[in-house]
């Protein structure tokens, strides 16, 4: 349960990330509102999983799947250009949070 609470957490970091730079210095109301009550819950969430697994590896998946998800979705969106580079990376960036969880 842990861990599928943590990669909610870590859909959640991005969620929040994405909308913090949408807020425009928080003067606006929409994307300050999800910044906030997508942190808490994500917080909360990494807080949960943490009980049961060790603090490195959830800290790690839990940003692993967060700045991935935030570059993804910056791309698909076009706000973000892409490169063989950055999907190289981002890709690693998965193998390394698959890694952390075949070794837990």
């Amino acid at each position: 349960m842990a861990w599928i609470v943590l990669v909610v957490s870590g859909v959640l970091e991005a969620v929040w990330a994405t909308a913090l730079g949408r807020t425009e210095g928080f003067t606006r109301l929409t994307p300050s509102v999800v910044f906030g009550v997508a942190l808490a819950a994500s917080m909360a969430g990494l807080a949960y999983a943490m009980r049961t697994l060790p603090t490195g590896t959830a800290y790690a998946v839990w940003v692993g799947i967060g700045a991935t998800l935030t570059v993804v979705y910056a791309i698909a969106t076009g706000e973000e250009a892409a490169s063989v580079a950055k999907v190289l990376l981002v890709l690693g960036l998965i193998g390394c949070v698959v890694g952390l969880k075949v070794v837990s």
